[in-house]
């Protein structure tokens, strides 16, 4: 009943994902029937096309869902971030029940129907519309269904690539370790697919013309966008928080509407967008910029990271470093307060010797990145008995509090940490570079809204650490909206 009651309580915001869910698919379905219906057609005249045709699809349908937006991201014209990408990819995992359907549908037509036909004189183009396809409707729109309910489910990995949707609760429930936010996305997702599958075969005998036309509108208002700015951030609480800061002072200090593709992945799929001018601005972290992005050695210095990023960024992207938001949140090593007491742990050191019989758990990026890692294994000689186990990092946190995992590395300022009663080890070795929090703005969008950069400049030097882990447990272990911690700062500031 606590989920309904969160759905409740939340239901502008349910509505409008549940809406957004519904546009990504219903544009990506119209768009897979006009593409899937002709080639059914097609393997029905053509036989030696169909094999190919079939294995294609069949190979699409195969690739996993988050793979597959991977791949699709560095495309140009089709791919990128937001709701372009997520089209594509339903459109290739609708295809092949609509291909399928349609050429088993018409091959499945009665020979003697088609003879009859021939012998009353139509032509194959009469014979296919007047016939055959009447004929095979029903199977048709059967491959439509399938391909409808599977778009349905695949959609909710569109939040990853910033097309919004019910995947954006799901994303943000893993996250921040909420099962509400999980289930709030998961069973409006669910209702939907259960009410595409019964609702189209009420559809398809009565309503189909009105279905195409709706979907045609859909599409067409989907193609209007006016002049806005869009704000991204990577796939933590704390980003979301910043995003959405970001977002809520450009609407309190000018006129320039803003769009929020939030929970977008890692710090390259927001370099990429940024660069691409797919987003406008995100708040990036100075050491994160110079191993991740720069692909330089790390550094101690937090005065020289900044300003050698800063002077990077706009020498090669054309995007300006603003002022810094005041807090570093360098990598923290974690782990369970219990196990700290009993072996007097205090620094990274002194765990040492207990990682021979740990299990460690961590990030995807985190295994990658220059200063994460590998690095850190031979910086502290950790001899850890089995390779890590790697997940979402909102997952770390609850593994490590219950004892599946025994080390991690978290972010210094999230409120997981107090929620869950772990501990951070100090790096006595300074290890980690410094990760100053600043947001990052391409320098066309300042050209073009002076006013936005006047207003990044007033949040300079105005979130300490202690303040960002206060607004990151508010949202994690109090399960406040992102929004009213947002506003409440705002305030105060």
């Amino acid at each position: 009943m606590r989920v309904f009651e969160f759905m409740w309580t939340r239901r502008s915001e349910v509505l409008l994902l549940t809406l957004e869910h519904l546009e990504i698919v219903g544009i990506a379905i119209l768009i897979a029937v006009a593409i899937g219906l002709p080639l059914g057609i097609i393997m029905t005249r053509r036989p030696a096309v169909s094999r190919p045709i079939l294995a294609i699809a069949n190979v699409l349908q195969t690739v996993p869902s988050l793979a597959l937006f991977g791949f699709l991201i560095p495309l140009p014209f089709i791919g990128g971030i937001g709701a372009r990408t997520a089209i594509v990819a339903l459109v290739l995992y609708s295809l092949l029940p609509i291909i399928r359907n349609t050429y088993t549908g018409i091959a499945g037509v009665d020979p003697a129907i088609r003879e009859a036909g021939r012998a009353m004189g139509m032509t194959d183009g009469q014979l296919l519309w007047k016939v055959e396809i009447p004929l095979a409707l029903g199977v048709i729109f059967a491959g439509i269904r399938v391909a409808t309910v599977i778009a349905v489910g695949v959609a909710t990995i569109a939040a990853a690539v910033g097309a919004g949707g019910l995947g954006m609760f799901i994303f943000r429930g893993v996250s921040m370790v909420d099962s509400r936010l999980i289930l709030a996305g998961a069973i409006p997702a669910a209702a939907l697919a259960l009410i595409a599958d019964f609702g189209l075969g009420a559809v398809q005998k009565r309503f189909s013309k009105l279905l195409c036309l709706a979907c045609i509108v859909i599409t067409l208002s989907s193609c209007s966008s006016g002049d806005r700015i869009v704000v991204g951030s990577k796939n933590f609480t704390e980003q979301v928080i910043l995003g959405e800061l970001l977002a809520q002072q450009i609407e309190r200090k000018t006129k320039v509407p803003v769009e929020r593709k939030l929970n977008l992945g890692g710090g390259l799929i927001c370099h990429q967008a940024l660069v691409a001018g797919q987003i406008d601005m995100y708040v990036e972290y100075t050491g994160t910029a110079l191993t991740t992005i720069l692909k330089e050695a790390p550094s101690n210095d937090p005065n020289g990271v900044y300003e050698r990023v800063r002077s990077e960024y706009k020498k090669r992207f054309d995007v300006d470093w603003t002022e810094p938001l005041g807090f570093n949140n360098t990598f923290a090593i974690i782990v369970r307060k219990s196990d700290a007491d009993a072996s007097h742990l205090k620094t990274i050191s002194d765990a040492a010797p207990e990682t021979a019989h740990w299990v460690a758990g961590f990030g995807y990026e985190f295994i990658e990145r220059e200063d994460g890692y590998p690095g850190l294994v031979k910086a502290y000689d950790l001899r850890f008995p089995k390779p890590p186990r790697v997940m979402d990092l909102g997952l770390t946190y609850k593994a490590v509090a219950e004892r599946q995992v025994d080390f991690i590395a978290g972010n210094s300022t999230d409120g997981l940490i107090d929620a869950l009663g772990l501990v951070v080890l100090e790096d006595d070795k300074h290890y980690f570079p410094p990760y100053d929090a600043v947001p990052l703005v391409r320098d066309a969008t300042v050209m073009k809204h002076p006013e936005v950069r006047e207003a990044l400049k007033e949040l300079g030097g105005k979130i300490s650490a202690e303040v960002m882990r206060r607004m990151n447990y508010a949202v994690d272990g109090e399960h406040k909206d992102v929004k009213d911690v947002v506003r409440e700062f705002l305030t105060r500031m």
